[in-house]
C-alpha cells in the first residue's frame, strides 16, 4: 500500500499536516488494464479529496490572516504607516 500525503507549511504559521489516504498497491509487471484503470480512477478520487482539503485549510489561513490585518488596521487608524516592504 502507497499513502498519498500532503503537509502545509507557511512562514507565519506552524505546518500542518493534511489527512491522508492509502491508495492499493499495483503491481506493474503483473497489473492488467482493469486493474490499472481502477488504481489510476482512485488515485484521481483520492487526490481530488487531497485537493479539497488543502483549499479548505487556505481558505481558513486566509480569513484568519484578513482577520488580523484588520485588527491591525483597527488598532493603528489615524496613525502613519511606514511601509516595511520598502526597507
Amino acid at each position: 500500500m502507497s499513502t498519498l500525503k500532503a503537509k502545509y507549511t507557511a512562514s507565519a504559521s506552524p505546518s500542518q499536516a493534511l489527512p491522508s489516504s492509502l491508495l492499493p498497491a499495483l503491481r506493474t509487471t503483473t497489473a492488467t488494464t482493469t486493474a490499472r484503470v481502477a488504481y489510476l480512477t482512485q488515485l484521481q478520487i483520492n487526490l481530488r479529496a487531497l485537493q479539497a482539503d488543502i483549499n479548505a485549510l487556505l481558505t481558513k489561513q486566509m480569513a484568519h490572516d484578513k482577520a488580523a490585518d484588520d485588527a491591525r488596521d483597527e488598532e493603528t487608524y489615524g496613525e502613519e504607516q511606514i511601509d516595511e516592504e520598502g526597507l
